[in-house]
């Protein structure tokens, strides 16, 4: 016969214990059957979600829309120097506070250019206009979280110089 040592018992007898708990918990509870959630379900829930966000859209859009009536492309152009870090810091705080789509970056990029601004500060001016928002940044927060949107939109801005930087020098490689 096998010699059991105290701690061996306490062991066996503890993990019998611990099955007879288990065993007593799912006696006395009904099984309940999970369904999958309908599509009507999705649906509510996603509608919910859309319609606890109208007033900060709306908000944006109106913002949007009075910058946009009261700041002309001339007040923007008047605003470049001709210094070209200082230029493209101005075109990527130009392009994060009044964001917009891409197609609207190329024109107002290309009237940059027709006015002797540097390709420098419109590259940086268009893609930051397209990637960050500090207008939509409360719409962005309350769908996707702050930490997540703050961080998205530094390094939105940070890109911008790279970006414009990259364009920059291939241009001048590429004349």
């Amino acid at each position: 016969m096998e010699s059991w040592s105290l701690k061996d018992l306490r062991w066996i007898h503890h993990s019998n214990l611990m099955v007879k708990k288990i065993q007593k918990e799912s006696n006395g509870r009904k099984t309940k059957k999970k369904t999958q959630p309908s599509w009507i379900d999705s649906f509510t829930k996603a509608a919910k979600g859309i319609f606890s966000m109208l007033p900060v859209i709306a908000g944006v859009i109106l913002l949007l829309g009075l910058f946009k009536t009261f700041v002309t492309e001339e007040m923007i152009t008047a605003l470049f120097r001709g210094v070209f870090f200082i230029d493209g810091l101005i075109g990527s705080l130009l392009g994060s506070i009044l964001t917009g789509n891409a197609i609207t970056s190329y024109l107002i990029g290309h009237e940059l250019l027709s006015k002797q601004v540097s390709l420098f500060a419109v590259t940086a001016f268009m893609v930051s206009w397209v990637t960050v928002g500090f207008v939509q940044l409360p719409a962005e927060m309350t769908a996707l979280g702050k930490r997540f949107s703050l961080l998205r939109n530094a390094v939105s801005f940070l890109l911008s110089f790279v970006v414009a930087g990259l364009v920059t020098f291939t241009m001048e490689v590429l004349a």
